[in-house]
């Protein structure tokens, strides 16, 4: 097999990381220092230097830094390894030394997959129970590009509140309309979305047309009409039903 698939040095085109470099600290945390004057930029290895992830980082800085020994420090206590499944299936003790010499001192610990194979099952069952028993999230790429959005993603929502992923006690009107849409069979929060965005309010969403509805992303003949049919259905109160009382038999007494 030739060199370039083995070894990642000698193809820099290849999501495959880099082998371990020893001029990183073993598991150490970033120093104040070095944190502070790179706050708003993700560090990256310099192991990873000709990785197309680089290339696709266009929403945050970035700086290589060799003090560090994740691929990526995304935060004060957050970081990612990169692997790519090719690799993993040539080199599988790879990801188990870095774990070794990453240490746990980290609060979020980033194991991001790129999937480069035609058939990723069974490696993906593998690192799936690796990631649960080191305590790693597991992140998924198909491409360079959505490798690179992923971690700039974590590094954008670094300092910020877990409020929107959090249940609100108290929904407001918006919330409260997407989950009656969402009480319509097929209908999901995305599908939801949509028609807000379509068409404005419940109001109108009334008044459309099955060809109005179908018009949306996401919304085929089938589901347009099954919303459809929920939206124009009479909102009646069900007469109450009682059982009938036999009135008192009255005998005679003889």
């Amino acid at each position: 097999m030739a060199d370039s698939v083995l070894n990642p040095v000698a193809a820099p085109r290849t999501l495959s990381p880099r082998p371990a470099g020893s001029t990183q600290s073993g598991g150490s945390l970033p120093d104040e220092a070095t944190t502070a004057k790179y706050a708003g930029a993700i560090l990256v290895n310099a192991r990873q230097r000709g990785n197309p992830i680089l290339k696709s980082l266009r929403g945050v800085p970035w700086e290589f830094s060799d003090q560090v020994s994740p691929d990526f420090v995304l935060g004060t206590r957050a970081c990612a390894m990169f692997l790519s499944v090719r690799y993993h299936t040539l080199n599988p003790n790879y990801i188990h030394d870095r774990l070794k010499a990453l240490g746990a001192g980290w609060a979020l610990r980033v194991l991001l997959v790129q999937v480069d194979v035609k058939e990723p099952h069974n490696v993906l069952k593998q690192l799936m129970r690796i990631s649960i028993l080191a305590e790693l999230t597991l992140m998924l790429a198909w491409s360079a590009e959505e490798a690179g959005q992923i971690l700039e993603t974590y590094k954008q929502f670094e300092n910020k509140p877990p409020d929107l992923i959090m249940e609100k006690n108290n929904p407001d009107t918006y919330s409260k309309i997407v989950e009656a849409l969402t009480s319509v069979k097929s209908v999901n929060k995305s599908d939801a979305a949509t028609l807000l965005n379509a068409f404005g309010t419940l109001e109108n969403m009334t008044r459309a047309s099955i060809e109005d509805l179908s018009l949306c992303p996401g919304f085929g003949p089938q589901k347009a009409q099954r919303l459809h049919k929920v939206l124009n259905e009479s909102f009646r109160r069900l007469p109450t039903t009682t059982l009938p009382i036999d009135p008192p038999q009255i005998t005679a007494e003889n």
